[in-house]
């Protein structure tokens, strides 16, 4: 069942790649590269773009299926390197996501970004973008031993901000998010203009779905807050 609305909200989490960052187009251009060393054909973009959420390997499983997981594990490290040529390239924040932030920031908010993606990336990519000590917690995929469905990274990021649970939202573009967020006592935002992982954000059970960035700053308190 639905949560309500917190009566005070003290800020804001977010997923990173398909909810603040399109960042597929990056991916994609690294996996590209990766098949023309490998004398593969790449893959169509649409169905790269769909598992971007899953990470690395889901992309790599893209073009190099047939040659099993053992020869994904091999070819990972190359990837990742290829894509941190490239990965502020073409990557944006989705429309409307510079506005959210400024009016977060604005109204006395903390907001922060729980990824799955690995922290040497993150940080970097951050970095790249402009949005390197904005954010109060920036929790990655290996800075705990477990990563998002898990709710300890979102804990670890409440911990971090200065942030009550109960008076946060986790906003995401995976089921994964919704589960991480809803088990760590938040209010859960599954959002519709990112990956998706090829589900439904309306069937995630999540407390709301929003089709745009502006929709969450309808949400957002009037007036700045106290902590």
């Amino acid at each position: 069942m639905s949560r309500g609305l917190p009566a005070s909200i003290q800020g804001v989490l977010f997923d990173l790649d398909g909810t603040l960052l399109d960042s597929a187009p990056d991916l994609y251009a690294a996996l590209q590269m990766q098949c023309a060393e490998e004398q593969t054909a790449p893959p169509p973009y649409a169905p790269v773009r769909e598992v971007v959420s899953r990470g690395a390997r889901a992309v790599l499983r893209c073009a190099f299926a047939e040659r099993g997981e053992a020869a994904l594990d091999a070819l990972l490290p190359r990837y990742l390197a290829l894509y941190r040529q490239v990965m502020a390239r073409a990557t944006r924040p989705f429309d409307g996501i510079d506005a959210l932030l400024d009016a977060i920031e604005a109204q006395g908010l903390r907001w922060g970004i729980v990824t799955n993606k690995a922290g040497f990336l993150t940080d970097e990519l951050l970095q790249r973008i402009g949005w390197s000590g904005r954010a109060h917690a920036v929790v990655a995929g290996d800075t705990l031993p477990v990563k998002k469905p898990d709710p300890a990274p979102v804990l670890l990021a409440c911990q971090r901000a200065g942030l009550d649970p109960a008076r946060c939202l986790f906003v995401g573009d995976d089921r994964r998010d919704v589960l991480a967020g809803a088990a760590a006592g938040l209010y859960t935002v599954a959002v519709t203009w990112g990956y998706l992982d090829g589900g439904d954000p309306h069937a995630w059970n999540a407390d709301a779905v929003l089709d745009a960035p502006a929709q969450l700053i309808a949400m957002l308190p009037a007036a700045p807050v106290s902590a």
